[in-house]
C-alpha cells in the first residue's frame, strides 16, 4: 500500500486521538503494583475521577473496556430472576439487554425506534403497571453511540421519583462521560458505567463503576455469582491504595494525565468545546441537506453526530472513499443502520480546527461518491465556530 503523509484522523466515535501528554504517561516505566508510587497513584486517580462523575461515592476502575462495566453493574445489584427495565434506543442499548438476558435477570424491554431519546411517559407507565415493585432496576444509555441521540437523565430520575418506586437507576456514560453534563449524585444515578478510550482521552482499557450509597446496600443483598467485578473486594483494597488484582498500572498512569488535561481546561469549558461542535457539525450536515439520525433536536448529542444517506447511496462506501482520499475514519452503522449511516466522531482532544477538517474531508469524500448535497456546509460550520464561545445554537 502506498504511504499517505501526514497523520491518520481518528475521527469515529471512540476510540479517540490520545494527547500526547497522556501517551507519554503512558509510555513510562511499568511500576510495582503493590508498592508506594503505586498507592499513591492509586489514591490521586480514585479521587480525581470522582470529580469527572460528580460524586462524593466510589468509583470503581476494572482493567476491562466498557462492556465488563456493564456487568459489573448488573451482577453487583441484581439476583438471578430479577425483573430490570430497559429502553433500546439503539445499538449499545440492545447489546446491554441481551447481556442481562444471558446472565439470567428477567427484562422488561421498551422498544424505540433509533431515533429518539428515552420517553420519560412510557418509563413512568411501565413502573406504574409495577404495583408490587417487582421492577429491581431501569437500565438506560444516556448517550446512544451508534444514533448520537442523547436522553434526559435527570427527568428520568424525576419520573422513578414520582412513580415512588425503588427500583435502581443504572446508567451507560460510555460516550458522553468528560464530554457532556453528567451528575451522577445530583440526578440520583445508583450505578454509572464509564470507559476510558472516549472523552477521557485514553487508549482502551479501562472501565469505570460509580457507586451510590443504594447501589452498595443493594451489593450486600446480591445472589449473583462475581469476583472479578465483586465491589466489596474491590472497595476494600482500593481504601488502602491498592487492587485485589495486578491492575492496568500504565493506564492508571495515562488516566492521572488526562484528569490534569481536564481539570486544567474545566470541566465546564470542556462540555461547551464538545457543544460547540456538535452544533458546527449540525449546521453542517442540514446545509449538505442530509438527515441526522437523530430526530429531536434538543436530544442531539454533543460527542458525536450520525449522518443517514441518501437512498441508493452507501454509507460504507463512502467511508471508504473518505479513508482511502484522506487518510480519515468515519464509524460505521451498527445493526439495523448498517450501510445507512456514518457517524462523525467530535469528543476528546480535538479543537475547532480539527472540526473543519474533519467536515472538510467527509464532504469531499461525499462529492467524490457522487452522493447529491447542498452547498454552503463548511461555510455554515464555520459561522458557528466563529462566532463567541457563550451558549450554542441548536
Amino acid at each position: 500500500m502506498t504511504r499517505q503523509a501526514g497523520r491518520h484522523a481518528l475521527q469515529i466515535p471512540g476510540p479517540t486521538n490520545v494527547p500526547a501528554a497522556v501517551l507519554d504517561a503512558i509510555a513510562r516505566p511499568t511500576i510495582d503494583h503493590r508498592g508506594p508510587a503505586s498507592r499513591a497513584l492509586a489514591l490521586d486517580v480514585l479521587g480525581g475521577i470522582r470529580t469527572v462523575f460528580k460524586t462524593a461515592s466510589p468509583v470503581v476502575i476494572y482493567p476491562a473496556s466498557g462492556t465488563g462495566a456493564w456487568e459489573a453493574a448488573l451482577v453487583n445489584t441484581l439476583s438471578p430472576g430479577d425483573r430490570v427495565l430497559m429502553v433500546e434506543t439503539g445499538w449499545f442499548a440492545s447489546l446491554w439487554r441481551r447481556m442481562a438476558e444471558r446472565l439470567g435477570f428477567v427484562v422488561e424491554n421498551l422498544p424505540g425506534d433509533w431515533r429518539s431519546p428515552v420517553r420519560a411517559e412510557a418509563v413512568a407507565e411501565a413502573l406504574a403497571a409495577d404495583r408490587r415493585h417487582g421492577i429491581k432496576a431501569v437500565a438506560i444509555v444516556h448517550n446512544e453511540t451508534s444514533t448520537g441521540v442523547a436522553s434526559d437523565i435527570a427527568a428520568l430520575r424525576r419520573t422513578i421519583d414520582a412513580a415512588r418506586h425503588p427500583a435502581l437507576l443504572l446508567v451507560d456514560t460510555i460516550s458522553s462521560l468528560a464530554s457532556m453534563d453528567y451528575r451522577h449524585d445530583e440526578w440520583g444515578v445508583d450505578v454509572t458505567v464509564g470507559g476510558s478510550q472516549k472523552g477521557l482521552m485514553l487508549p482502551p482499557g479501562l472501565s469505570f463503576n460509580a457507586l451510590s450509597p443504594r447501589a452498595l446496600a443493594a451489593s450486600e443483598t446480591s445472589r449473583s455469582p462475581r469476583s472479578f467485578w465483586a465491589w466489596d473486594e474491590m472497595l476494600a483494597a482500593n481504601r488502602n491504595g491498592f487492587f485485589p488484582y495486578t491492575p492496568s498500572t500504565n493506564l492508571l498512569q495515562g488516566l492521572k494525565a488526562a484528569l490534569d488535561l481536564l481539570a486544567d481546561e474545566g470541566l465546564d469549558a470542556v462540555f461547551a468545546r464538545h457543544a460547540r461542535a456538535a452544533a458546527a457539525t449540525r449546521a453542517c450536515v442540514a446545509a449538505w441537506s442530509l438527515d441526522l439520525q437523530c430526530r429531536v433536536p434538543s436530544a442531539c448529542s454533543a460527542s458525536l453526530t450520525a449522518v443517514r444517506m441518501p437512498e441508493g447511496h452507501s454509507a460504507d462506501a463512502l467511508r471508504a472513499e473518505v479513508l482511502a482520499r484522506s487518510d480519515m475514519s468515519l464509524g460505521n452503522g451498527l445493526g439495523p443502520l448498517a450501510d445507512r449511516v456514518f457517524r462523525i466522531g467530535h469528543l476528546g482532544d480535538f479543537n475547532d480546527l480539527a472540526v473543519l477538517a474533519t467536515l472538510s474531508g467527509v464532504e469531499m469524500g461525499l462529492r467524490a461518491s457522487g452522493v447529491p448535497i447542498g452547498a454552503g456546509g463548511l461555510d455554515a460550520a464555520m459561522a458557528v465556530l466563529g462566532g463567541n464561545r457563550g451558549p450554542v445554537p441548536g
